[in-house]
């Protein structure tokens, strides 16, 4: 097969090297791509979110089969583009990315399917949204309504902070995402991550992951995109599981089909666990990012069957093979992150890692520049690897870590920390 994967980021890095274990792939192209891609697959200069330059790749490159791996392609129609040309292609309808690309969209299906979420508000006026928050009081939740990479959220634990986010919010902050505002009760437990893949009537489990969004150690500090992440989460038992797929993400894939916009993709459920209860924090219609990383080191090969399998609506009767070990990935990112940060300082140390099932670097924000790697983002590296234990992994990635020279960038040294 000839498949390109859309992305540029760590994501679709560790979505490339999965893909690349499977003799299925004849070709890989990556677009963009990274410095880390570029040494396992063929990159295209195109914008993902541009539809006409992805189908001309597609033409141009004879491409069997599509993987979108970012949310903004989703939310721009391309794979609607794409199946429209006959195009096999892994990811969501623009309408079915609602999910991600609207906070109220997914608590509207969450209250009509029933699935156990927080109670919420929607404003798209400063002065009603302070209103609600002062009658309410802290803690509590500000979101904006639309895609904002991540970093649209506040958690606010005291009535200035919600305040100062709405304001922030309508303030511009986050563009056309903040429009609207959804104001949520504050949950409290712990948080971990669902990931399914989902036919439009199937769903398949594919893994469990915790993140840690917060740039400090103990989880301090601001919002991130994420500074790493490790799988399997202790916390979702078998039981919890079974409880997560029967009163959330069936009965929304159910509500999707019944509005005649049926989910095909990966169905990514952000959950907050408390007392052996799990409700939906947020959905994403794509797979996280670090948690993709961890769960393509211990899928493999068969990630690529899977996405396949669930692109072509045949994910009834299967099921992922999971070896009995532990991934965990460490975000290396560029010093003032999530803040002003510079880029183009130079990695080096990269080429001393053996880089195997066990253990990847998998790029993030990098650049190839006269043969040199360039850190062009944020969060630049994940440094991920497998261990018979959670203990054993973690110190596998914080060898990999320290044998990295990167003056520039930093990492938390404390991921995996509430499981360990």
């Amino acid at each position: 097969m000839n498949i390109l994967i859309l992305g540029s980021g760590g994501r679709e890095h560790a979505l490339a090297w999965a893909v690349k274990q499977n003799p299925k792939c004849d070709r890989l192209i990556v677009a963009p791509g990274n410095a880390g891609i570029g040494q396992i697959a063929d990159l295209a200069q195109i914008d993902p979110c541009d539809a006409a330059a992805v189908l001309a790749c597609v033409a141009e490159n004879a491409i069997d089969f599509v993987i979108i791996g970012p949310e903004a392609p989703l939310a721009a129609g391309v794979a609607d583009a794409l199946r429209a040309a006959g195009v096999l292609t892994f990811g969501p309808s623009a309408a079915a990315a609602q999910l991600e690309a609207s906070k109220a969209f997914t608590k509207e299906v969450c209250d009509a399917c029933g699935a156990p979420t927080a109670a919420w508000a929607r404003f798209s006026a400063l002065d009603p949204a302070l209103d609600y928050v002062r009658a309410c009081g802290a803690p509590i939740v500000v979101k904006a309504d639309g895609l904002a990479a991540g970093k649209g959220v506040i958690v606010a634990m005291t009535l200035d902070e919600a305040e100062a986010g709405l304001r922030e919010i309508f303030g511009g902050a986050f563009g056309a995402a903040g429009a609207e505002v959804v104001i949520e009760e504050f949950m409290a437990g712990e948080e971990a991550s669902f990931f399914v893949l989902c036919d439009g009537k199937d769903v398949l489990p594919v893994g469990t992951a915790q993140d840690h969004k917060r740039v400090g150690e103990g989880d301090t500090g601001p919002n991130t995109g994420g500074m790493g992440a490790y799988s399997p989460a202790p916390v979702l038992s078998a039981a919890l599981q079974e409880q997560v797929l029967d009163q959330i993400i069936r009965p929304t894939v159910a509500e999707m089909a019944a509005r005649g916009t049926p989910f095909q993709g990966v169905l990514y459920a952000g959950l907050m666990i408390d007392q052996d209860r799990a409700r939906l924090v947020e959905y994403n219609v794509r797979f996280g990012d670090p948690e993709c990383q961890v769960l393509m080191l211990r899928l493999g090969a068969q990630a690529l069957d899977l996405l396949q399998a669930c692109a072509e609506g045949r994910l009834a009767g299967l099921s992922a093979t999971w070896a009995e070990d532990h991934a965990l990935t460490v975000v290396m990112a560029a010093k003032g992150y999530p803040g002003a940060y510079q880029k183009g300082s130079e990695i080096n140390g990269l080429d001393a890692l053996a880089e195997s099932s066990a253990q990847m670097v998998f790029h993030a924000g990098t650049a190839l520049k006269e043969g040199r790697i360039i850190a062009t983002g944020g969060r630049v590296l994940n440094v991920t690897a497998r261990g018979a234990s959670l203990q054993e992994a973690q110190e596998r990635a914080y060898q990999m870590v320290d044998a990295i020279d990167w003056p520039e960038g930093f990492c938390r040294r404390d991921i995996g920390w509430r499981a360990l």
